[in-house]
């Protein structure tokens, strides 16, 4: 009978684990989709003028996407220790529907004019809320659902699902570049992804009202812990707070130069064309992707602190290395060994983050604390890499960001090396 309850609840965590990350990949897929096509786009709500100019503006609005993830981690972590880890991820994944829709739908700025950018900028806020408060529920679902000896294993699976649907999103342009003419993309085509993470998050929403909710959580509602919120967050657990903004600074700023910055590097700096720059920017995504179980299960056996220097030394090493040899490189396969270089360094960062982060709060404030630290540190340097890099870039200082991306890893480097290995000292307590 043990053994029976044993496996039964083993299919119960990985059914929910399974059920957790699929909505996770649509709601990445939602959110990059607008990375993945704005060199199209781009020209359809901004008014007319050199390309950089344009691509600019499109990542002034990316950025001011990431601006309302704070909102929206503060609001929805809140929401889910409060009402359960279950609430707070279908609720994020109706706005990040809601969304999609509007970007897929809007006219464009020589039919409506300026109102065009609005709507975007919009729909955009829209899509921060949500993502803001689905990487707080979905890392700290994840983490207490996994068990103790697998948790980063299995936790790990936040960011497969992250790259995959990021992959995703570059699969849709992929073959829309493969069936359609470049000026039918540029004309009509571009909305096509949009509709269809619109429609794909519908069919999460349902998936995840059958999700079961957590144990931690079930046992944070019986005990006399004050109830969740910014203030108490702050006050009555800032050193949490603060590490992890300082540990993902590095972190995040890394994952998202290497990831939606690359493909615009690779056409904008190296000269490849945009359906070469896809190519080389998803086989590495790919193989990036499966790098995070096997980095999330040897953190299992050797501590997460580990994984991190790793990364924050290797980034240090290379950074500026790999972008200025990238930058000059013609040879797809030599951009390809670069980017995946680059890559396998991050995943020191990107498969472990959320364990680290989950297993550092205590449940009934756990949400709240791994989401609204960690959306504060993303908007200010992974929001704006993409308008930082081309802002140096335009400046005629494109090294500029390769130096500062350096230093900003180094600086989570000095946290990785001071901080506790949460894996000896988690707050996750599951009985």
């Amino acid at each position: 009978m043990l053994m029976q309850n044993t496996l039964a609840d083993r299919r119960q965590r990985l059914k929910s684990i399974i059920g957790g990350s699929a909505g996770n990949m649509v709601e990445w897929y939602d959110w990059y989709v607008y990375s993945a096509f704005t060199l199209y786009f781009a020209p359809i709500f901004f008014p007319k003028g050199d390309q950089t100019a344009q691509l600019l503006n499109a990542a002034a609005v990316f950025a001011v996407g990431f601006v309302m993830r704070p909102v929206g981690a503060w609001i929805m972590g809140i929401y889910a220790d409060r009402k359960g880890r279950k609430a707070g991820l279908t609720l994020s994944v109706t706005l990040m529907c809601l969304g999609s829709l509007m970007i897929a739908v809007t006219p464009g700025y020589e039919s409506i004019g300026t109102l065009a950018p609005v709507i975007l900028v919009l729909a955009r806020l829209l899509q921060g809320i949500s993502v803001g408060g689905e990487y707080g529920a979905s890392a700290t679902y994840l983490s207490e659902m996994a068990g103790k000896d697998r948790r980063g294993f299995f936790s790990s699976f936040q960011y497969v699902t992250l790259i995959s649907g990021q992959l995703l999103a570059l699969g849709v342009l992929l073959i829309l570049q493969q069936i359609l003419p470049e000026q039918d993309i540029e004309a009509w085509g571009w909305r096509i992804p949009f509709a269809i993470g619109g429609v794909l998050a519908v069919v999460v929403f349902y998936l995840r009202r059958g999700l079961s909710e957590t144990q931690s959580y079930k046992n944070a509602q019986s005990s006399k812990e004050p109830r969740s919120s910014g203030m108490t967050l702050f006050v009555k657990y800032p050193r949490q707070a603060f590490t992890v903004i300082a540990l993902t600074a590095g972190g995040t700023l890394a994952f998202y130069a290497y990831t939606t910055y690359l493909q615009k590097f690779l056409v904008n700096t190296s000269g490849f064309g945009r359906e070469t720059a896809s190519q080389i920017t998803a086989a590495a995504l790919f193989v990036f992707m499966l790098l995070q179980p096997v980095a999330g299960a040897l953190s299992d056996r050797i501590g997460r602190k580990p994984i991190m220097v790793g990364f924050g030394i290797l980034g240090v090493l290379f950074t500026y290395l790999i972008f200025s040899t990238l930058a000059g490189t013609k040879d797809p396969f030599m951009a390809f060994a670069l980017a995946l270089g680059a890559l396998v360094i991050v995943t020191g960062y990107t498969s472990i983050n959320a364990v680290v982060k989950a297993e550092m709060f205590p449940a009934h404030i756990r949400a709240l604390g791994v989401a609204l630290p960690y959306a504060i540190a993303n908007t200010v340097f992974g929001g704006t890499a993409e308008y930082v890099a081309l802002w140096f870039k335009q400046a005629g200082i494109e090294y500029g960001f390769f130096v500062y991306v350096t230093v900003m890893i180094g600086l989570s480097l000095i946290v990785y090396l001071r901080m506790k290995d949460t894996r000896h000292h988690s707050q996750i307590h599951e009985d």
